[in-house]
């Protein structure tokens, strides 16, 4: 099986090709989401894919979501071919367990991210200032570190190739409402903590993740990626220390490589090496296998 870097579905309008996803607009109501395999870091786009990486991300998707339905509806219609529209399944190849028919939602305007452990970006704006996103910590922690609760640390949301920024509370309710903001602070939490608790019983400790919502009229729902290896910061359990970075089953593998290499996190992004490749897609295929239970075969 080859990878998939980019679709091209002429039957149906492209919406957008993002960091990862290509969406395209199916109808008045619909939109059919594709992953690739394309990977991102710093939101920089590398020159190579990870292989069936998407296929990866879109089952644990599913997975989540499945999980979640009792807190908040999401916008998943159908994940399998078998049940799109007939013009698509000429391209079952492609899409066959990598892609979902969605409905359209309007995204809320900014990143819903939830820190149970102080690292990345809130580790190095706990340093300097012993807060993140107008949150308090205890003036002791270390790096790596589980917090007292999970905080809410909302963000913008950049374009492609821009970074986004953590936003404070206040911030995020003049973005999308007061009402709102406590809404999918709420849920936010909710979710990750149900997703934490079920992860650290099977050898992972999620460190932190991001959300997004949409509205279709009155009804907030779930879109995007949830809770997968792109959106989160997965650890194994086995071996965690605080006081230092953590290994990952996660793209942060990726980052620590480029870190490592002087990656100026602009625009292009450096050729992976076949061996980063390889132990990248291997981390994701791990990743998916602890938290469900089952194998994924190509």
């Amino acid at each position: 099986m080859n990878a998939v870097t980019q679709t091209d579905i002429k039957e149906y309008p492209l919406v957008s090709r993002g960091k990862v996803r290509d969406i395209y607009d199916i109808d008045e109501e619909t939109l059919l989401i594709v992953t690739s395999d394309r990977i991102s870091a710093y939101d920089v786009i590398m020159p190579d894919p990870i292989e069936q990486k998407g296929i990866v991300l879109n089952r644990i998707t599913l997975f989540w979501m499945e999980m979640m339905q009792d807190l908040v509806e999401n916008h998943i219609i159908a994940a399998s071919v078998d049940d799109y529209p007939e013009p698509l399944k000429a391209h079952r190849a492609v899409l066959e367990g990598r892609s979902v028919l969605a409905k359209k939602a309007k995204p809320l305007p900014i990143e819903c991210i939830v820190r149970g452990f102080i690292t990345g970006s809130g580790w190095a704006d706990y340093q300097k200032t012993g807060t993140v996103c107008g949150h308090d910590l205890p003036g002791d922690l270390r790096e790596s570190d589980m917090l007292p609760e999970p905080i809410f640390t909302p963000s913008t949301k950049a374009e492609l190739g821009d970074h986004d920024e953590n936003i404070t509370l206040a911030h995020a309710a003049q973005l999308v409402g007061e009402e709102m903001m406590r809404k999918v602070e709420k849920l936010s939490l909710d979710i990750y903590k149900r997703a934490r608790d079920y992860a650290r019983e099977r050898g992972i400790i999620i460190a932190d993740t991001k959300f997004e919502f949409g509205t279709i009229g009155d009804k907030l729902i779930l879109i995007d990626e949830v809770l997968t290896p792109d959106s989160s910061r997965f650890w194994p359990t086995k071996g965690y220390t605080p006081g230092q970075s953590q290994p990952s089953f996660d793209k942060q593998f990726l980052r620590d490589w480029l870190v490592d290499i002087g990656f100026n996190k602009q625009p292009p992004g450096p050729a992976i090496p076949e061996e980063i490749g390889s132990r990248t897609r291997a981390k994701y295929m791990e990743a998916y296998s602890l938290l469900t239970g089952s194998e994924l075969e190509f």
